[in-house]
């Protein structure tokens, strides 16, 4: 647990920083935007972390995942994303959600926010894997997560951020992400 509590306690941290960095050094250009919406341009992402189930006591897991989000809105997307989980000896985890992402911060008049804070909701199946004794079992159900999280853009083209999830199979994910815009 007290791993959930550091993640959280750097990714507020990261948050309130990173404008107070950022307003001292020139600001970047903003990421692309399509002229006539002010939507921005669909970015892909990398995602990696720590995710941990609940079962007893916490059940560790590192996290690895991949993205891609469409703005149907200057303020609103949507997009697949992919979740490889890594537990103890040969409990495996995959989960494939449809996530749809509202940042809370409106873009400016002609561009959007260097910084957003942002929700996100998703659903799709949660495939679980593991070892008893000789044999290897799966199961695959529905899956749903939500959370929070927050992103900067480093440049035009790119952007770091960080979320905090709940989902299920009961977990808890914490994990930082590499976005790209795309042209």
């Amino acid at each position: 647990m007290h791993v959930i509590v550091r993640l959280a306690f750097v990714l507020a941290a990261l948050a309130v920083t990173a404008g107070r960095a950022l307003a001292q050094a020139p600001a970047p250009a903003p990421p692309p935007t399509s002229a006539p919406s002010l939507r921005p341009t669909p970015v892909v992402e990398i995602a990696a972390g720590w995710a941990g189930f609940g079962d007893e006591g916490i059940v560790h897991h590192a996290l690895g995942g991949l993205g891609a989000r469409y703005y149907l809105t200057p303020r609103l997307s949507i997009g697949p994303e992919l979740q490889y989980m890594a537990g103890p000896d040969a409990d495996r985890d995959l989960v494939g959600t449809v996530n749809l992402v509202l940042d809370f911060l409106k873009p400016t008049a002609d561009r959007p926010r260097r910084t957003t804070p942002y929700l996100l909701v998703g659903g799709g199946f949660f495939r679980h894997t593991d070892r008893f004794f000789t044999e290897n079992y799966s199961t695959t159900e529905g899956a749903y997560t939500f959370g929070l999280g927050v992103r900067t853009w480093v440049n035009e083209r790119v952007f770091l951020g960080g979320d905090a999830r709940l989902g299920w199979e009961p977990h808890i994910r914490l994990a930082a992400t590499v976005g790209i815009a795309l042209r």
